[in-house]
């Protein structure tokens, strides 16, 4: 499955945005041009180890995750993602709602 990442041709720092989220993610671009950047979807096992890897940075929310992977996957996917990484004890939900990674913090 490809994910079209569109880009604004007005300006160059969200061509370069683009690129440093899919490189930082180590997606696979399938197809690049001046005005469309198309990458490969995470399956599910690559969406759970791309959350794990954003939140061993931060603790982050729902939202805030879906705001990096923004055309990249659903916050429903994301959801389920955070939901079997809880359910196998990697993450856990802080009182503000945002998730951690167990034992990092």
């Amino acid at each position: 499955m490809s994910v079209k990442m569109g880009r604004d041709a007005r300006t160059s720092s969200v061509i370069d945005e683009n690129s440093d989220v899919v490189e930082k993610l180590g997606l696979k671009v399938v197809y690049e041009d001046p005005e469309i950047l198309v990458v490969t979807a995470p399956n599910e096992y690559e969406l759970r180890e791309i959350i794990l890897d954003l939140l061993k940075e931060k603790p982050m929310s729902v939202k805030e995750i879906h705001s990096v992977l923004s055309g990249i996957a659903s916050e429903d996917k994301i959801r389920r993602a955070i939901m079997k990484l809880s359910e196998a004890g990697k993450v856990i939900a802080d009182e503000d709602g945002r998730y951690r990674v167990l034992g990092l913090y």
